[in-house]
Parts: structure tokens; C-alpha cells; sequence
């Protein structure tokens, strides 16, 4: 979400698909002019580096028909995370820059915050900490596989923002943070694919 993020900021595409693989990874598919596409995908690239992650990134030029039957997937739902792991955008998300920049001023004044560890226990403990610490409200959870575990909130930037750190030391003992992020005025292409 955070590398969507960046990368909607940066340049203007489609998405086109989200894609969780077993291995903790995710596969963002978008599609669009090519230097559009290349300036999202370094943007994203050096957002997903600086969070410690393991980026790959490619681009291709005049996909072929035959391309793209491999590429794009179905809706898939995963029985033991008992969610999707093919998530499609909602209509709403593939918008022109013009669209894009007046559905980003409607939730300037929101952020998102997201917790992630390994282990339920610690990432229960960090989201009661969160909620109790300010005025946000629980978006959703996410089971990535392997015991990873996403809590998204919502609310204003001040108060995601306390939340998030509020929550971050009550992980120790428990189990393992892996991220603790917030995106301030997220992009339209990331409120599409919330959970």
C-alpha cells in the first residue's frame, strides 16, 4: 500500500491488478504509458527499499495479447487466510490525473496507519493500544500468510499518527513488527483496494 501510494503520487497509470503470492510478496500490476508506467514503478521501488523489503521491478513495453492471459489473474480467495489474494480496484480508482487530484483533496485531512507483525497476540495488544490512544477507526485486517497480520486504520493524520506510535512498543514480547507506517491524504488507488 505504501509503495501504491508513492507510486500514484508520482505518475499517473491504471491498476490493474494486486497480487499475494506465498511468500509474503506482493505483485502490483498496473498499466499505462510507458514512461508513466517506468516513473511509478522506481517510485514504488524506492519506497518498498527504503521499508527494508526485498524489491523487483519490471516493465513491459507493447505487452502482447498472449502476455497478458499469463499476467492477469481471477479473483482468487484464499481458504486459509479466508481472504482474496487477486484483489481487482473498484471502478472509482482508475481515474484520469484530473479525477485523481480532486478525490485526493476529498481525504486530505485523513490518513491511513498500518501495523504488521508476525503473530496475532502482538498485533491484537498493538491495535487496542492504537484505538486507545486516539480518535481512529479500525478499516480492516489482513492474514498475509505465515502469521503476518495488517491492521489498517483510518483518521486524521495527528491521530493515525499517535496511534501508530503508540501501538509500535506494545509488539516487543510478543511477536514480531515487521512495519509501522502511516500515508498521510492516501491515493485514490490505495482506498480502492482497503479491506
Amino acid at each position: 500500500m505504501v509503495a501504491l501510494d508513492a507510486m500514484e503520487k508520482t505518475a499517473t497509470f491504471e491498476l490493474w491488478q494486486v497480487e499475494l503470492n506465498d511468500f509474503l510478496g506482493t505483485c502490483i500490476k498496473i498499466r499505462g504509458a510507458v514512461d508513466q508506467v517506468s516513473t511509478a514503478i522506481d517510485a514504488g521501488y524506492s519506497v518498498a527499499e527504503r521499508m527494508q523489503g526485498n524489491p523487483f521491478r519490471s516493465v513491459i513495453s507493447q505487452l502482447s495479447s498472449g502476455g497478458t492471459k499469463g499476467i492477469e489473474s481471477r479473483v482468487e480467495f484464499n481458504q486459509l487466510i479466508q481472504q482474496n489474494v487477486v484483489k481487482l480496484p473498484t471502478p472509482a480508482s482508475n481515474h484520469t490525473s484530473d479525477d485523481r487530484a480532486n478525490s485526493v483533496s476529498k481525504v486530505s485531512v485523513q490518513a491511513l496507519g498500518f501495523i504488521e507483525t508476525q503473530g496475532f497476540t502482538a498485533v491484537f495488544e498493538a491495535i487496542d493500544t492504537a484505538c486507545k490512544a486516539a480518535q481512529v477507526e479500525v478499516v480492516g485486517k489482513e492474514k498475509l500468510g505465515g502469521g503476518y497480520v495488517t491492521i489498517v486504520i483510518r483518521g486524521d493524520v495527528a491521530a493515525v499518527t499517535a496511534a501508530i506510535e503508540a501501538a509500535r512498543p506494545k509488539v516487543d514480547g510478543l511477536g514480531k513488527l515487521v512495519a509501522a507506517h502511516v500515508i498521510a491524504r492516501p491515493s485514490p488507488s490505495v482506498l480502492a483496494l482497503l479491506p
